[in-house]
């Protein structure tokens, strides 16, 4: 099973998908949400068509690590997308994880309308690989003991 990278935006949704053993992300481009019929849609055949076990959704904290109004949608679609799917659903801190998704753009030659429609999904990369990184981290934390 793969695991499901997204950054949530309230018309686009970076999406990133793991390899099956959960050492990589790949970008899959972003999705421009519609209505809720057609995104259920949309999500359920992306998680067929990948095997998708779990889902890691950027989680939008403020650089205090209070949280604002853009916490409560990203609950209010964690909690549409879970009934939707059936699927655990893992919240991320997804903090400056913007900010390296434009640093990687910014160092790309290409129009700025172009790297706009690439950080969401660059951004969903990123919170997956981190995501990844960690699990691989305590993994290997709990052999040595």
């Amino acid at each position: 099973m793969r695991v499901l990278g997204i950054d949530f935006g309230d018309k686009r949704i970076g999406l990133a998908v793991s390899d099956k053993l959960h050492l990589t992300a790949q970008s899959l481009g972003h999705y421009k949400t519609r209505n809720q019929e057609e995104d259920k849609k949309y999500f359920k055949e992306l998680v067929s068509k990948y095997e998708v076990g779990e889902i890691v959704l950027g989680f939008p904290l403020r650089m205090d690590g209070t949280q604002g109004l853009r916490v409560e949608k990203t609950k209010k679609f964690a909690e549409w997308l879970q009934k939707a799917l059936n699927l655990p659903i893992i919240f991320w801190d997804e903090r400056l994880t913007t900010k390296q998704a434009l640093r990687i753009l910014s160092q790309q030659k290409m129009k700025h309308k172009i790297k706009k429609n690439l950080k969401d999904q660059i951004s969903a990369a990123i919170i997956l690989s981190s995501y990844l990184e960690s699990k691989r981290q305590k993994s290997h934390g709990n052999q040595n003991h």
